[in-house]
């Protein structure tokens, strides 16, 4: 026995590595190919590094119905790794682990998704649409994804460089093809990427396709595979620039008054937050009439997100360059995008002149308050047909949205979160229009689309989750940053035609329907230890469900994971680890883990009654109340860890 397994055995007796770390090493080293997987894993033993060992080997990286997500590079990078190293200053290997983001693990997802889809397709060589961002190994997985594809019979559609998650989608129901993937982590650390899978439609897997490609793809030990012989194969298709007009276009149909925007100049300052957002968001603000300023140094793409400490623009953080330039140069409004841009965060100019960033639901909450009014007053929907116009949110994104669309006597259907509920009732709706009024519903103009769901399904008029992903038409079926862009924009033209700030559209909001605030708290718990917590704290919820929560009495507890739920529709909801408490002063607070980061998160809602004489009073009432039960909360959960 070698000398790295002698001491790999003797950790294990001592308590130092789980057992089913080890049994996940000898399981990884059958089935990874090449010398790497071995020299890394006996460096870490020969160094006693247990924890890395652990994290990396601590369970296997199952494909979920979100596809994976997991360090492609360690917090302990072996020699054997870096190699010769790679560009920005990457390892020249990515992370080898059971529980991490590398070709064995890539290599296996997409097999079995091939598999799946081969299995349910008609199509003698059904297509892929492959689109990735701009992480670490994020264009090496993409290839080697693509050669797979064409390797084991599929013609595969592989963006020529980064593209944002939407475009992938919507490239998904251009092509007609039978499903696609996007290599990205979203907003995580650096040191992730993930392997994101969507089905035919252009939304991410679910049921009942998700338990079938999570068989194939858990079914296979080995990423190794025989290529078909030449004249079986599929073939490499590149897209550039050409797919990006078309998808530009149809963007830009978002616009509800395009005639807001002229002869009316904003000046905006954008990032990418060194993502993909940039090539389509900055030409389309110009074409649109914006002057666009751009963050130089975030301008590059770069996976290791150097000038930021992460890149989500839901932290203020990560817009302050931008913010700066902003102050320097007197621009109106912020805009910034997640590196896949599929998420948006802003921060606009107020009354005071200072600039001033909105919340998630704040942004989702005005938009969806334009989008509703200016469809009123365009016709689209009226009295007769409003109840089959719909608005669909998350459980956990601000009831103030429920409030505005029922207030307009439009329809409202919570989902789970995830963007991929909110297409798959768009993929309901589109399936429930009459198939002898529409043969291919692609084809249809915006307007055609809205006159038959209006008539015979659902015309949808705006989706969004509080975690900044919005959504205003369904030609795309995931959150889409480049269209949210759009949207902001011309809520921001709306605002200067009537001679006012954006913030004093939210007050406008509020004064009718009621200040409505939110608070989210996370707390982080990584690794194979930090997910045992998690997981102890999400069940203590079920177990012991809270009956007085700050001074006040529950009124209802709904728990998502052993309670049967029906939404809106009668739909039933899909069993998911995620607690609601209503308390009986109107507040309530949520609980789920993430799905995609090593941490549980807390939703906390409360609201006041419209028509408020003193607003700023009103909203420093709802915001203590929140603040109180986050206190209480915070002290709740030491009691249950």
């Amino acid at each position: 026995m070698s000398e790295w397994k002698s001491a790999l055995e003797e950790a294990v007796a001592a308590g130092s590595v789980l057992a089913s770390s080890k049994e996940n090493i000898e399981q990884y080293l059958l089935g990874a190919t090449g010398e790497v997987a071995e020299r890394a894993v006996a460096e870490l033993v020969n160094e006693g590094q247990w924890e890395e060992l652990n994290d990396r080997f601590y369970k296997t990286l199952e494909f979920g119905t979100g596809g994976l997500r997991g360090r492609t590079v360690g917090k302990v990078v072996t020699k054997a790794e870096e190699g010769a190293g790679g560009p920005l200053e990457r390892p020249e290997h990515p992370c080898q682990g059971t529980a991490t983001m590398n070709y064995h693990n890539v290599g296996r997802a997409m097999q079995g998704f091939i598999r799946y889809v081969k299995a349910n397709s008609s199509e003698e060589k059904p297509r892929f649409v492959i689109g990735h961002d701009t992480r670490h190994f994020s264009r090496d997985f993409a290839e080697y994804c693509a050669r797979l594809c064409a390797e084991l019979g599929c013609d595969a559609y592989l963006f020529e460089g980064p593209r944002a998650t939407p475009q992938i989608s919507y490239q998904i129901r251009k092509v007609k093809a039978a499903g696609g993937i996007v290599l990205t982590a979203s907003h995580n650390p650096s040191c992730d990427n993930g392997f994101k899978a969507y089905l035919d439609d252009g939304g991410q897997i679910v049921e009942p396709a998700a338990s079938g490609i999570i068989g194939e793809v858990n079914a296979l030990q080995s990423a190794e595979y025989d290529a078909l012989p030449a004249a079986e194969q599929g073939e490499i298709v590149t897209l550039g620039e050409e797919a990006d007009e078309v998808y530009m276009a149809e963007t830009q149909t978002l616009l509800l008054q395009p005639e807001l925007l002229e002869g009316r100049s904003a000046k905006v300052v954008y990032t990418s937050i060194h993502g993909t957002g940039g090539h389509i968001v900055v030409p389309l603000l110009k074409k649109l009439g914006f002057e666009v300023l751009t963050v130089p140094e975030q301008e590059v793409s770069d996976g290791r997100f150097p000038t930021v400490a992460s890149p989500n623009p839901e932290n203020a953080e990560a817009l302050q360059m931008a913010m700066d330039l902003a102050e320097k140069e007197g621009a109106d409004a912020v805009i910034g995008t997640d590196p896949d841009c599929d998420r948006m965060g802003v921060a606009v100019r107020n009354a005071a002149g200072e600039m001033e960033l909105l919340t998630g639901n704040q942004i989702g909450s005005l938009m969806a308050w334009y989008r509703i009014k200016i469809m009123f007053e365009k016709g689209w929907i009226t009295e007769s047909n409003r109840s089959r116009a719909i608005l669909i949110k998350t459980f956990v994104t601000s009831t103030l949205q429920d409030t505005i669309a029922h207030q307009s006597g439009i329809s409202v259907v919570n989902t789970l979160t995830g963007f991929k509920w909110i297409a798959a009732k768009l993929r309901k709706y589109e399936e429930a229009l009459p198939k002898d009024k529409v043969s291919d519903y692609l084809a249809l103009t915006p307007e055609e689309s809205r006159k038959l769901r209006l008539e015979y399904s659902k015309f949808f008029v705006f989706g969004g989750e509080e975690s900044y992903g919005y959504l205003g038409s369904d030609f795309v079926h995931d959150k889409d940053g480049n269209g949210a862009v759009v949207m902001f924009a011309e809520l921001v033209a709306y605002a200067a035609s009537k001679g006012c700030k954006v913030t004093d559209l939210m007050d406008e909001v509020y004064r009718e329907y009621g200040v409505h605030l939110e608070i989210g708290k996370s707390i982080y718990m990584e690794g194979a230890e930090g997910a045992a917590k998690i997981a102890k704290l999400a069940k203590s919820y079920s177990e012991n469900r809270p009956a007085e929560v700050d001074g006040c009495k529950v009124a209802k507890v709904r728990d998502f994971n052993t309670d049967t739920i029906f939404d809106e529709e009668g739909d039933e909801v899909p069993a998911q680890a995620m607690l609601i408490v209503d308390l009986e002063d109107g507040r309530v607070f949520a609980v789920r883990p993430s799905g995609t980061e090593p941490k549980i998160k807390y939703y906390l809602f409360g609201k006041d009654a419209p028509g408020a004489t003193d607003l700023e009073a009103s909203k420093a009432k709802v915001k203590a109340s929140l603040e109180s039960m986050w206190k209480f909360i915070e002290a709740d959960i030491e009691k249950r860890i």
